[in-house]
C-alpha cells in the first residue's frame, strides 16, 4: 500500500469512528445520562447543568472543542507538529459530528440497552479510529501529556484516573444508577474496541518440555503444517538441560496440539498462554 493510500484509508476510518463514536454518544449515553469519562462525558454533564442558562443546555460538541483547544495548544509545544496532525484532524471530526447528528434516543429510557447499544458503538468507532493509529484528543491527550511529568505511572493508569474520577462526578449530575451502568457500558466499549483493532485473531503460544521433543516438533510440523522453535533450558530444581519447543498456533488448533502431545508423551510439561497478536508467516501479513 502506498503513501496515498495509507494517507487515504486512515482519515476514512477517522472519519467513519468518529462519526459512529458521535451517533452512540446523541443516542444512547447523553439521552440517558450516561457519563463514561473522556470530554464528551464532561459535556454530557455541563449540557444538563446548564438548561436553565441556556436553551437545550450546552452542546456537547462545543464542550469537546473548547476543551481541546488548550491541549492541543500545549502538545504543539511539547511535543510539535507531527505528533498532534491526525490526533487534531479526529478531535475536530467528533466535534462536528457531535453537532450535526440529531438528538434520538435508540435505547427508549433502558439504561441496559443504553449501555449495551452505545458499548457497542462506541467501541467499534474507537476500534476504527485506533486502526489509524490516532487518537481523538481530551484525556487521552491529557494523560500523554501529563505522563512527561509523571514517569512512574504509565498513560494507562493516568487515563483510569482521570477517566474515573469524570464518571464519579457523573454520580452527582446523572445519578448513580446511570453511573453503574457507564461503567458496564466502559467495559464494553474497552473489548469492542480490542476486537477491531486486533481482529479477533488471537492466537496460543504453546512451550513444550518433554524428552520426546523431536516426535513432537515432527508431528507439529508434517501434521499440522506450522513450524517449532527448539530452546535450550535448564531445569532448576535437579540442574538438568533440558530442550523445550516453542510454537504459535490458532486457537483451534491448539486442541489438536494438545491431542498429538498426549498421544506422544503423557508427561510432557506443558504451557499454553494468550498471544495478542502475531505477525509473519501463516498469521497476519505485514501492511
Amino acid at each position: 500500500m502506498n503513501k496515498n493510500n495509507r494517507w487515504i484509508r486512515a482519515y476514512l476510518l477517522i472519519t467513519a469512528g468518529t462519526g459512529i463514536m458521535a451517533f452512540a454518544i446523541k443516542s444512547t449515553f447523553d439521552p440517558i445520562g450516561l457519563v463514561t469519562g473522556g470530554f464528551t462525558g464532561i459535556g454530557i454533564m455541563l449540557r444538563r447543568l446548564t438548561m436553565d442558562v441556556w436553551e437545550g443546555g450546552i452542546p456537547i460538541w462545543l464542550t469537546n472543542l473548547v476543551l481541546n483547544i488548550p491541549l492541543f495548544l500545549v502538545a504543539w509545544r511539547r511535543k510539535g507538529r507531527r505528533f498532534i496532525g491526525r490526533t487534531l484532524a479526529a478531535s475536530l471530526l467528533l466535534s462536528f459530528w457531535l453537532g450535526v447528528i440529531p438528538d434520538c434516543d435508540l435505547a427508549g429510557g433502558d439504561y441496559l440497552l443504553a449501555a449495551v447499544y452505545g458499548g457497542v458503538l462506541t467501541g467499534a468507532g474507537i476500534g476504527l479510529v485506533l486502526s489509524a493509529q490516532v487518537a481523538t484528543g481530551g484525556t487521552d491527550l491529557i494523560a500523554t501529556l501529563l505522563h512527561m511529568r509523571l514517569r512512574a505511572y504509565s498513560i494507562a493508569q493516568i487515563l483510569q484516573v482521570i477517566d474515573g474520577a469524570i464518571i464519579l462526578a457523573g454520580i452527582y449530575v446523572c445519578g448513580i444508577r446511570a453511573s453503574l451502568y457507564a461503567v458496564f457500558a466502559v467495559y464494553i466499549t474497552s473489548r469492542v474496541s480490542d476486537l477491531i483493532t486486533e481482529g479477533g485473531k488471537f492466537s496460543k503460544a504453546v512451550y513444550i518440555i518433554s524428552d520426546r521433543y523431536e516426535q513432537i516438533a515432527d508431528a507439529v510440523l508434517h501434521q499440522m503444517n506450522r513450524g517449532t522453535t527448539l530452546l535450550p533450558a535448564v531445569g532448576m530444581y535437579r540442574s538438568e538441560e533440558r530442550n523445550m519447543l516453542f510454537c504459535v498456533v490458532s486457537k483451534k488448533e491448539v486442541v489438536v496440539l494438545k491431542e498429538y502431545i498426549k498421544q506422544i508423551d503423557v508427561h510432557a510439561f506443558v504451557i499454553v498462554t494468550d498471544v495478542r497478536e502475531v505477525l509473519g508467516e501463516g498469521f497476519l501479513e505485514y501492511s
